[in-house]
C-alpha cells in the first residue's frame, strides 16, 4: 500500500529525471518549454517501472527496485522518444542511460548509507 514516505521517494524519482533533461536542455541552449517534450517520455518510464515493480513495497532498494525502474525509465523513455517522434540518437542513448542510472541509483545508495550509519549509531 502506497504511504507518504513512498510518494516521496517516487516524487525524489521524478525531480532527478526532470534534473536530468533540464541539464540536457540547458547544455544544448534549447528553452524550458521544450523540457516538457523531452520530459514525459522518461516520466512515462518511470511510471511504469513504479507500477510493474511495484514498487512502493520497497522503493529505496536498489538491486530489485532501483535497477528495475533504472532500466524501464531508460527503456520505454527511449521507446517512447522513438514511437512519438522525437528520435535517439546513439550518444544520446548512452548519456542517458548513465546519467539516469547514477541519479535513480545513486540517491538509493545514498539512502542506505545514511540509513546503515544512523543504525549503528543507535546501537
Amino acid at each position: 500500500m502506497p504511504t507518504r514516505r513512498n510518494a516521496l521517494f517516487f516524487l525524489v524519482d521524478a525531480v532527478l529525471v526532470l534534473v536530468f533533461v533540464l541539464i540536457g536542455r540547458a547544455s544544448h541552449n534549447e528553452g524550458l518549454l521544450g523540457a516538457l517534450v523531452t520530459y514525459w517520455p522518461f516520466l512515462a518510464g518511470l511510471i511504469l517501472g513504479w507500477l510493474l515493480l511495484r514498487a512502493w513495497r520497497s522503493p529505496s532498494r536498489i538491486r530489485f527496485t532501483g535497477l528495475g525502474i533504472w532500466v524501464s525509465t531508460v527503456g520505454f523513455g527511449l521507446l517512447l522518444r522513438v514511437v512519438s517522434g522525437q528520435g535517439v540518437q546513439l550518444s544520446f542513448a548512452i548519456v542517458t542511460t548513465v546519467v539516469l542510472g547514477v541519479f535513480l541509483l545513486g540517491w538509493r545508495a545514498v539512502a542506505a548509507l545514511v540509513h546503515r550509519s544512523r543504525s549503528a549509531a543507535h546501537a
